[in-house]
């Protein structure tokens, strides 16, 4: 995590999402900008967490850590979500992994700032209010997903999520690439079952085996296939 003093950037945020509109207070002054890098996390389980985030460019994986030791995949964060409510209204450490997949950036308010001139301002209280019942129905939808919905269509929307753009040959291609016992981990299956299902979406021509990636061939098929899965 890196604090960024760029005022410009950070007022460009702030008046694209209205962060200011959620206050009654004028709460500018107490913005931060921060830059986290790919792979970092915003958060871990069990982490004290400082500061009230919001989410205002780039992509996340949020995945809880079960008491076996194995972890279950959650949701993807893209802007604008906000981050540490839950935390901030109960005192409490954070209960879920937050980790980087693209270049984020993020607003940060830090809890003492919150506390000490929102924590009776109605407005904010009723903004995470609202987040904290969608994040409740978020968490619903999450559990039947895991538990209905085939792999094929998990699969699919965790490989949209982790795409990137990469020349090989010549060519402007969209690759997945990824550890692929964590992807089983995280969408709750065996690696055997994970490398059959990748094996049929190639099958339907969807992705193809390129070296140590999957090049992906019909975007469009495969966005159809993942529907809104995880978001």
């Amino acid at each position: 995590m890196r604090r960024v003093i760029d005022h410009k950037k950070r007022d460009s945020y702030i008046s694209r999402y209205h962060i200011d509109d959620i206050f009654e207070l004028e709460m500018k002054q107490y913005m931060e900008l921060f830059l986290f890098n790919k792979n970092e996390y915003i958060c871990k389980t069990d982490e004290k967490l400082e500061y009230l985030f919001f989410f205002v460019e780039g992509k996340a994986k949020v995945y809880s850590t079960l008491s076996n030791g194995k972890s279950l995949l959650l949701c993807f964060y893209k802007p604008f979500k906000v981050l540490g409510e839950v935390e901030f209204m109960h005192y409490e450490t954070a209960n879920s992994n937050v980790q980087i997949i693209e270049d984020t950036y993020c607003i940060g308010i830090s809890f003492e700032n919150i506390r000490r001139f929102a924590l009776n301002d109605s407005r904010f209280l009723r903004y995470a209010c609202d987040s904290l019942g969608e994040k409740l129905i978020r968490l619903s939808k999450y559990s039947s997903i895991n538990l209905l919905y085939p792999l094929e269509n998990r699969l699919a929307s965790y490989i949209l999520a982790y795409t990137s753009k990469t020349v090989r040959e010549g060519r402007n291609i969209i690759v997945f690439e990824g550890n692929l016992s964590e992807v089983a981990e995280l969408l709750g299956t065996s690696y055997r079952h994970l490398l059959r299902t990748l094996n049929d979406l190639c099958a339907q021509k969807l992705i193809k085996k390129n070296q140590q990636v999957y090049e992906i061939l019909d975007l469009e098929k495969l966005k159809k296939l993942a529907g809104d899965l995880y978001e």
